[in-house]
């Protein structure tokens, strides 16, 4: 596809709605649900963004995740690091599956609710994130609230 016809992602106003949650029948999936309306729609519509399990487990490896929570989980009481862990993970499905409707948003959407399917920018998430792994952290110490020595800024 030619760069110059890619959509302006800043011509979509993006929210997430809920998620992640486990999608039904469709074991080791989950998907975050987002609100997403583009300024020439009248309305917004919803879409659910899936991703594997398999997949989540590689990004977590490629971008340190547990190496780079734990640096920063260190500040905080050992009572409260359970709870701010696994919050982490949550939000890393989040930042992850934004990651990928960002790739949906790029590809052209339809004003109609819709889904990406874990099978759907596979490798395409891979580069993405991996790219974006700055991103990815910013966000989840930004929604922890917890600021590291070293804060990252975002790259998106």
């Amino acid at each position: 596809m030619d760069q110059t016809s890619l959509p302006e992602l800043s011509s979509y106003r993006v929210t997430l709605f809920f998620g992640p949650e486990p999608v039904e029948k469709e074991a080791g999936v989950q998907a975050c649900t987002f609100n997403v309306k583009k300024r020439s729609w009248k309305a917004g519509v919803q879409v659910s963004v899936e991703i594997g399990s398999e997949q989540l487990a590689n990004l977590r490896h490629k971008v340190r995740l547990v190496d780079r929570l734990a640096e920063v989980l260190m500040m905080l009481s050992p009572d409260e690091r359970p709870a701010y862990q696994e919050r982490a993970e949550d939000l890393f499905v989040q930042s992850v599956t934004w990651c990928k409707l960002d790739l949906g948003l790029r590809a052209g959407l339809t004003q109609e609710n819709q889904r990406i399917s874990a099978v759907d920018f596979v490798s395409e998430l891979d580069q993405s994130v991996v790219a974006r792994t700055e991103y990815v952290i910013a966000y989840i110490m930004t929604e922890l609230d917890i600021v590291p020595d070293h804060p990252s800024p975002s790259s998106r």
